[in-house]
């Protein structure tokens, strides 16, 4: 059964990239080794004898260590298994969103550089004279770069995350310039939606915290239902991590009052697994809803030991007895300096 041209588009968008230096376009073995796991995923491996059935999963793999399943062609793998199962399609974008999201991560972290002095040097005069200059130099630069990572993991999880749940239930994020949900306020602009399916709006959380992200973008989140509700569409919020807080309430009341739904917690893997549908609601449980929660109850009441080291072509980490390591690009210094925050006047003595 030769692909439509839909499902061919689909293909080469999955595979693709943006402009990103860090991100990497999806090999033909890259594909190859996503159709052998979906196979293995859904039951149907015994459909594809090329492949031996002792292949590592997903997650066993490290971020540059795809195994070599073989010289095939990618295209007629794939499309037999859209002749298996319709749905394929969509877990394949799904998988494949996901596997160029680790293999970019990685590359930021070869590639992120060590801050320099510029940008760290004055803080340290919180803990000038605590312990020596150079520890205290070292221990700046370290937690800089620790914190430029981790920055750029919330980014590209936030990149990642909405567009795969849109995906496996069916729907498509939307930008404000293209959203048919315009604000009550000023219908010039539109309200971007994480995930929109038929007359439905979504917004989508992995959690609410208690801390507001600054009172204007606090009141943009509370007047996401109304702009949806005025615009003919249904709000609905849902909520992965159900852990309560007064923010998540005032939200979710935001969201009852303009009619809309919501969903929390078990509710809202209920209701994802519910619109995905069988083949999608085996992609969120298997490399959303599991790995998540394992994470959630792994959570130490005391954070073990750890060991850092920055070699001149690695960075490794070793905690209690388990160690990771990944190979450097570059051990350059940054040349860049942090920007004097733009409320400055609000926090400077004698402003």
């Amino acid at each position: 059964m030769a692909l439509t041209q839909s499902q061919k588009t689909l293909v080469e968008k999955t595979r693709s990239v943006g402009a990103s230096r860090e991100a990497e376009a999806l090999s033909d073995a890259d594909c190859i080794f996503l159709v052998a796991t979906i196979a293995k995923n859904l039951d149907l491996l015994g459909e594809f004898p090329e492949f031996s059935h002792d292949f590592p999963d997903f997650f066993d793999v490290g971020f540059s260590d795809r195994p070599d399943l073989g010289e095939f062609n990618f295209l007629e793998l794939y499309e037999r298994l859209l002749a298996l199962n319709g749905d394929a399609d969509s877990f394949f974008n799904c998988l494949g969103m996901l596997y160029r999201a680790r293999l970019k991560y990685a590359n930021i972290m070869r590639m992120q550089p060590i801050p320099n002095m510029d940008q760290v040097g004055p803080r340290g005069l919180l803990q000038y004279g605590t312990f020596g200059v150079d520890g205290l130099t070292a221990f700046l630069l370290w937690r800089k770069w620790l914190f430029d990572i981790d920055n750029r993991a919330g980014q590209e999880t936030g990149y990642l995350f909405e567009p795969i749940i849109a995906g496996a239930i069916g729907g498509t994020p939307i930008s404000a310039a293209k959203s048919p949900v315009r604000r009550v306020k000023n219908a010039k602009k539109g309200r971007q939606i994480d995930c929109l399916k038929n007359k439905h709006a979504y917004e989508i959380k992995i959690r609410v915290t208690i801390a507001a992200s600054g009172q204007g973008r606090w009141g943009e989140e509370l007047g996401f239902p109304a702009d949806c509700r005025s615009s003919g569409y249904e709000p609905v919020l849902l909520v992965l991590d159900p852990t309560p807080n007064p923010k998540l309430g005032e939200l979710r009341d935001a969201f009852l009052e303009n009619d809309g739904i919501v969903f929390i917690g078990d509710n809202a893997w209920q209701h994802l697994d519910n619109e995905a549908g069988p083949t999608m609601a085996t992609f969120i449980e298997t490399y959303v809803r599991n790995p998540i929660s394992k994470l959630l109850s792994a959570s130490p009441t005391v954070l073990p030991r750890m060991t850092l080291d920055m070699a001149n072509s690695a960075f490794s980490v070793d905690i209690g007895d388990q160690r990771f390591e990944i190979s450097r690009k570059s051990n350059d210094i940054s040349d860049e300096t942090d920007e004097i925050p733009s409320d400055v006047d609000d926090i400077l003595p004698g402003s």
